[in-house]
């Protein structure tokens, strides 16, 4: 399923954002989670969009001022900086950028600057750290062509999914099953809120009775 701009698209992304990133990864099998260090300058903030990958330079950020202009509004920029943190690859003049373009939030595994700024601008920005240091401009990179990020691959178009558990990675061509295996697995969880309100053990929802057994511990 190809994510087009549309009231539908939107409507997918905003459900996708709602579930959450760790419903999403339960969904589809316990994979796509970013590296657990790779997290949200501010907490409170939230996204959803289409991947525009980057493969940037260590320490060098001439790639993404080039990717902005290749971003479509509705997109996320995923960069995989090699996980270098001693140089902050993005800041509050990229992000102002972006915003004007319309991109939705960054996702890069590797660090940022102006985070106070960035948090100010309430532009969703997920990275693995912060270093006041900054980057060159002159090294070669690539847009749109498949990336590692944390750890996962992702595609150019995969649908990216970050809140303040993480970042969750989503692959254009599974879509439709993960959300509804995310619906379903939310719908379950709350029949599990119910239960537990009554009553009920953890133990008696989730069967575990004979792992317990199995193990001596009951």
């Amino acid at each position: 399923m190809t994510i087009a701009e549309s009231a539908a698209a939107r409507e997918i992304l905003a459900t996708l954002m709602e579930l959450g990133s760790a419903t999403i990864h339960e969904a589809q099998g316990q994979r796509g989670a970013l590296c657990s260090a790779i997290k949200p300058a501010d907490p409170a903030s939230k996204l959803a969009g289409r991947a525009v990958t980057v493969d940037a330079s260590p320490g060098d950020n001439l790639v993404i001022h080039y990717a902005l202009s290749k971003a479509r509004p509705g997109d996320v920029l995923v960069i995989d900086a090699k996980g270098f943190v001693e140089a902050g690859a993005w800041g509050d003049i990229l992000t102002l950028a972006a915003q004007t373009v319309g991109i939705a939030g960054l996702v890069i595994d590797g660090a940022v600057r102006d985070a106070e700024a960035i948090i100010a601008m309430n532009f969703p920005t997920f990275s693995r750290g912060l270093s006041i240091k900054g980057t060159g401009k002159y090294l070669p990179g690539r847009v749109n062509i498949p990336i590692i990020c944390g750890g996962v691959r992702v595609e150019p178009g995969d649908i990216v999914v970050g809140d303040r558990d993480g970042v969750v990675v989503v692959p254009a061509n599974n879509l439709e099953a993960v959300l509804a295996a995310s619906e379903k697995r939310a719908a379950t969880e709350e029949l599990y809120r119910g239960e537990l309100k009554r009553g009920t053990s953890t133990i008696e929802l989730l069967h575990l009775e004979n792992v317990l057994s199995k193990l001596g511990m009951v």
